[in-house]
């Protein structure tokens, strides 16, 4: 009696242990587990390393264009006295170096020819022996500059008044201190805003 109620009780646990076994799934293992876990994170780190190169190449191409376009305007951009002729900036010049008053109302430009006595009203006056340029203002009072350009950027400058005063005839030695005491003057450049201000003032009589 015993002994078949051991076999019963070893059948059984038998039949327990096999039922237990077919409930339980097998675990997977971390070969398994490893592609799915990882495929993921792969996608996203090449994700995020094309995204950097691409950020990379834009700003590579930013810098690039930048580039070019600083050199495209250092080679076609300019003064903006281009638009001015080199007399009417020369003009501008002598006049805002030289000139006795800078709030004027106009610069009157005159052209004298070599040849031109320098006071047409003395019959004793010497000869202007190049060609000049008398800047005036529109005013008496504005004062004069009359000079030869030297085509380097200095000036001779003649010692003439705008309107003459005193006893005629002054002879014709007075005349010629005036000729031979020319100053030789170097202009500067000056403000561009400045000049484009007298160039703008400017009439060519």
């Amino acid at each position: 009696m015993k002994k078949m109620t051991r076999v019963f009780y070893f059948s059984a646990a038998i039949a327990l242990l096999a039922g237990c076994g077919n409930d339980v799934e097998p675990e997977a293992t971390d070969s398994e587990q490893t592609p799915a876990a990882e495929t993921p994170a792969e996608e996203t780190e090449d994700s995020t390393a094309a995204d950097r190169s691409g950020e990379e190449d834009d700003s590579a191409a930013e810098e690039s264009g930048t580039s070019e376009s600083d050199d495209t305007d250092s080679e076609t951009g300019g003064s903006a006295l281009d638009a001015y002729s080199s007399e009417e900036i020369e003009y501008a010049r002598v006049w805002l170096q030289l000139g006795p008053n800078q709030e004027i109302d106009g610069l009157y430009v005159t052209q004298i020819p070599a040849g031109t006595p320098l006071n047409p009203d003395d019959e004793t006056s010497g000869v202007y022996p190049e060609d000049v340029i008398q800047l005036a203002g529109s005013r008496l009072v504005d004062g004069s500059v009359t000079y030869s350009g030297n085509g380097d950027g200095t000036i001779n400058v003649y010692n003439v008044p705008l309107r003459w005063d005193g006893e005629y005839p002054a002879g014709e030695e007075f005349y010629e201190e005036l000729i031979n005491d020319t100053e030789l003057v170097a202009i500067d450049t000056g403000e561009d805003e400045e000049v484009i201000r007298l160039i703008k003032l400017q009439e060519t009589e």
